[in-house]
């Protein structure tokens, strides 16, 4: 490491070796299905501005499991589960439903007033 750059108030210190970062996967941190559901949830709470939100999450918690014995459960393809949840798929209402109770979660409604 090199000394701290003169005139960087905050004594900011730099590298010179070059560094290596693994690329960040929210699927390596759902752990439990309390996990699986909290990341669902906010997907939802994203979804009034991102109407992908819900599919990407899906697929991002899909990849967190065994995605070949979900594709089983859900009665598809593990490629074509894989595509309707990948960022450029485009789930039907019943792929989102299958997927969500073959993870053992249910979407629930609630009055808001």
């Amino acid at each position: 490491m090199s000394s701290p750059q003169s005139g960087d108030p905050k004594g900011t210190v730099m590298t010179t070796k070059s560094e290596k970062y693994k690329r960040f996967d929210a699927a390596d941190y759902l752990d439990d299905l309390e996990d699986i559901a909290a990341y669902l949830e906010i997907a939802l709470e994203e979804s009034t501005d991102d109407p992908t939100a819900v599919p990407r999450a899906l697929g991002v918690i899909a990849r967190s499991q065994n995605m070949s014995e979900l594709a089983r459960r859900v009665d598809m393809s593990r490629d074509g589960l894989y595509k309707a949840l990948s960022a450029d798929g485009n789930p039907t209402w019943s792929t989102i439903l299958k997927v969500t109770n073959a993870l053992g979660l249910r979407f629930e409604l609630h009055s808001v007033a």
